[in-house]
């Protein structure tokens, strides 16, 4: 039991290091995908590369004047983007990232809990995160900080119920709520089990399901061409204009933190997670353990492939307007998710 315990908590150590350090660097690959897209050198000073420029970027928020508005709400002004970010945190605690280990005599979950309501956890904890958003606009005691609030907290529940609804077809499909079971659903790229060879990856089966997860994804990270709570032409910041040093860090973090948790579940759910072509070959071939680590390292190239898109879309499309983006939210991506559930149902009826 004690083992257990401990392999549970470096686990989560782990996660919780690797987690902060891609949200760090994925800043530095987005001043650099940024500075290539528009024809410019990016950041070259800090270091070889410029590699060292997240690090500095990290020394300067923790530097900073921490300042605090004159504001009743002190506390409430604290709280709010710790909220943000450990929202973001908790969300990878139910996401498996490879199939179980056996090294010295141990046998290793890389997953750390591993419940059959995943979904719903990562939902009810990604719908948490809208409130320290809310309460640090609120608390800022500034009108342009209280209106990104509002702004992000009706965007992401508006867009909240369309990813809800396209991830109840992929659940009709595999018939679980658990995040491990959705990725051992598309264990081998190509099914030959049945009366025909069909491909196993989620995404093949339910495009349209894919398509309005990944809209709603970048509106729940307020990503471009989402990214109204914060847009500097109207907002000069949106709800983190009064933060600064590692309050204002945090909230820039924790935008980090979900998308490369976004980029994770999306991979998991449409494309896979942690699975490939010939694992069983692998597997035969080099041992359980190699083929184990490998299907890892084919669930970050998934990841950072969604990390890189997520930053092409930004320096590619314009900003929505607002009422533009309230009416894909309601108008187009829930008919077409209630329509995609409808069409799912017909086909089960059908096929069964």
């Amino acid at each position: 039991m004690e083992t257990a315990l401990i392999i549970k908590l470096v686990l989560i150590l782990v996660i919780f290091g690797i987690t902060m350090f891609i949200a760090l660097y994925s800043t530095f690959a987005e001043r650099i995908i940024a500075a290539y897209f528009q024809d410019r050198v990016g950041p070259n000073r800090a270091g070889p590369l410029g590699l060292l420029q997240p690090l500095a970027d990290g020394v300067k928020m923790f530097t900073k004047e921490d300042f605090i508005p004159n504001t009743p709400n002190k506390w409430l002004f604290i709280v709010g983007p710790g909220i943000a970010m450990s929202t973001a945190l908790m969300t990878s605690a139910v996401i498996p990232w490879g199939k179980s280990l056996d090294l010295f005599g141990l046998h290793i979950d890389l997953q750390v809990a591993d419940v059959n309501i995943a979904m719903l956890y990562v939902f009810g904890v990604v719908s948490i995160g809208v409130y320290g958003i809310m309460i640090g606009g609120w608390a800022s005691n500034n009108k342009y900080s209280l209106l990104g609030a509002v702004r992000a907290s009706s965007q992401m529940i508006s867009y909240e119920v369309a990813m809800g609804l396209s991830i109840i077809a992929v659940l009709m499909l595999v018939g679980s709520l658990s995040l491990r079971d959705i990725a051992e659903k598309q264990s081998n790229f190509i099914d030959w089990t049945g009366k025909f060879p069909y491909f196993s990856w989620i995404v093949f089966k339910q495009p349209l399901a894919f398509l309005v997860f990944l809209i709603c994804s970048f509106a729940e990270t307020n990503r471009t061409p989402f990214d109204l709570p914060e847009c500097e032409a109207e907002l000069i910041g949106g709800y983190h204009t009064e933060y600064s040093s590692m309050k204002l860090g945090f909230f820039l973090f924790a935008e980090y933190v979900n998308m490369f948790i976004s980029s994770t579940i999306i991979a998991t759910l449409f494309f896979g997670g942690y699975n490939y072509p010939f694992y069983d070959t692998v597997a035969t071939a080099a041992g359980l353990n190699a083929a184990a680590i490998l299907g890892v390292v084919v669930l970050f190239a998934k990841i950072f492939f969604f990390i890189f898109f997520f930053m092409w879309v930004r320096w590619t499309l314009p900003r929505f307007r607002y009422d533009q983006l309230m009416n894909l939210g309601w108008k187009i991506l829930i008919p077409l998710s209630i329509l995609n559930i409808i069409i799912t149902g017909v086909v089960i009826l059908l096929t069964n």
